[in-house]
């Protein structure tokens, strides 16, 4: 071991650790927080960097599983759950339709439509011949009634969170239901995993502490001389850290075009040679043309998979184009001119008017299609918004390339060969498969997966025909073909990397060195 190197290598967080504590003490985040005045950053680039040089190591670890309140929960436990008002309701009021009920409740459709299923289940509320909602008289499940305890517990407790092993069985089973860790903003709870490190030092620390006080070093002293200490002549009081002035300088390299965006431009040019003509839209869309237009019923539970951001001032567009919104409604409500039945509801012209990030690319389609040219063929780019829990295949802001085919000839044949060609010449793959999907939009629908040499198989994106619903609403009255690609997915295989947050890396290095295979 060389001593006087590891010393001269030592920086002010580890130094006070190792004057501080022993081979016997126990330490965590928190205790150096406590007695060093640490932020836990500090904490734990100190236990990094001490343990990179072998003078600690973990002791133990424990895992905790925490449910914590959110928002919506603390709402929740003020109000009443979704559940909970619902009955409440339909007990004051009688039979009401699931849109009365959403408005006289003041919840979201998708809530009414998501707590109805479970309520019917356990013979709480039935739906009667004139599809309205109607309460049995049946108690209420001791389920609903632990929930509702739950919340006002944890919007009660200091940190507005409950850990899972303080739960029973019965409690655990009741909270489930209200907790997420994907996409938690629309949950009353959270669940947050945590683990409780403990790290000793280790014998060779005690050799270094040695040192450091033969040396006098305490961990103060002067790392960056500042103006103010120069005008105050502070700086004659300490002792300075070691300067190493033998550190070359900054490399000038020349810029280049960053990876991803090549990929992009890739995409582009690949799609923009097989005749397609690009469009693009607003960021910013309403709930109309990001579901309603796309046949995806206003109050269903299928919803639920578009996890939109819904935009705060203003919250709803002033009109919806004609005859686009009484097509669609019609459609909704009865089928219209569709030759469907349509979701037999009434169509709520308020909801659909409501303002959202774009949560789809498939909303680009959605505005096309009245203007689309038959045969045509139509593809964009979109920068999409959905809240969820940020992983190697998901991100909350990504990218989807996504088009229409329009022709009286074009079938799903047609779609899979498209498919395979965005898999194997865009994205890379040498594995490809194709699995049963469901979109409401669409019918048949199918997702395309493709295997990555480290990830393994995963969806790159979904396709289909849309369905005579949403193209006939539009005017539109032959097959279409759409699909909605993964682009940040695509690139994960032809840049060859094992993680989409890669794809906005801060090492630059890495960026620099990043090649794309084609």
């Amino acid at each position: 071991m060389d001593i006087q190197n590891i010393i001269k290598n030592l920086h002010p967080l580890e130094i006070k650790v190792l004057l501080k504590y022993n081979e016997k003490d126990e330490l965590t985040s928190e205790k150096l927080q406590k007695e060093l005045d640490y932020k836990e950053g500090h904490a734990n680039q100190a236990f990094s960097w001490l343990g990179g040089k072998e003078l600690l190591n973990v002791f133990s670890r424990t895992p905790h599983t925490f449910y914590e309140i959110t928002d919506l929960g603390r709402e929740y436990a003020k109000n009443g759950t979704p559940e909970e008002r619902i009955i409440s309701y339909v007990k004051s009021n009688g039979a009401k339709t699931l849109p009365e009920i959403a408005n006289g409740a003041g919840l979201e459709q998708k809530d009414v439509g998501s707590a109805f299923g479970p309520l019917s289940k356990d013979g709480i509320l039935k739906m009667n011949a004139e599809k309205k909602v109607e309460y049995t008289g049946a108690e209420i499940p001791a389920r609903i009634k632990l929930a509702a305890k739950l919340l006002k517990i944890a919007a009660e407790s200091q940190n507005g969170q409950i850990e899972s092993s303080s739960l029973t069985k019965e409690e655990q089973d009741a909270i489930a239901p209200y907790a997420k860790k994907r996409g938690a903003a629309d949950s009353a709870f959270k669940i947050i995993d945590r683990e409780t490190v403990i790290y000793k030092l280790t014998s060779a620390s005690k050799k270094i502490l040695d040192a450091l006080k033969t040396a006098g070093i305490t961990g103060n002293e002067i790392g960056e001389l500042t103006p103010k200490m120069l005008e105050s002549g502070d700086w004659k009081k300490g002792t300075f850290r070691g300067y190493n002035i033998a550190i070359p300088p900054a490399r000038i390299i020349p810029g280049r075009t960053n990876p991803y965006v090549q990929f992009l431009e890739h995409v582009k040019d690949k799609l923009c040679s097989l005749g397609f003509k690009e469009y693009d839209g607003p960021l910013v869309e309403t709930e109309f043309w990001n579901g309603d237009a796309l046949f995806m019923p206003q109050f269903h539970a299928a919803r639920d998979i578009h996890d939109v951001y819904r935009i705060k001032n203003p919250t709803h567009a002033k009109s919806i184009e004609e005859p686009w919104l009484s097509n669609v409604a019609a459609a909704h409500k009865d089928g219209g001119n569709t030759g469907s039945r349509g979701w037999n509801y009434d169509f709520d012209h308020e909801f659909t008017r409501r303002l959202v990030l774009r949560s789809q690319g498939t909303v680009l389609s959605a505005h096309q299609l009245h203007n689309a040219e038959v045969p045509g063929k139509y593809f964009g780019i979109a920068r999409c918004f959905r809240y969820d829990k940020v992983d190697a295949t998901h991100l909350s802001d990504f990218y989807q390339t996504e088009g229409i085919i329009a022709g009286e000839d074009v079938n799903l044949r047609t779609l899979l060969g498209m498919l395979e060609m965005f898999a194997t010449e865009v994205a890379g793959a040498t594995e490809v498969k194709y699995v049963p999907g469901y979109f409401p939009f669409t019918e048949p629908s199918v997702e395309v997966h493709i295997k990555h040499p480290v990830l393994g198989w995963f969806e790159l994106g979904g396709a289909g025909i849309f369905r005579p619903e949403v193209t006939k609403a539009q005017g539109l009255d032959c097959p279409v073909l759409a699909w909605g690609m993964g682009i940040d997915r695509m690139a994960l295989m032809a840049l060859g990397l094992n993680d989409l947050r890669e794809l906005f890396s801060e090492d630059i290095e890495e960026v620099r060195l990043r090649k794309a295979k084609f």
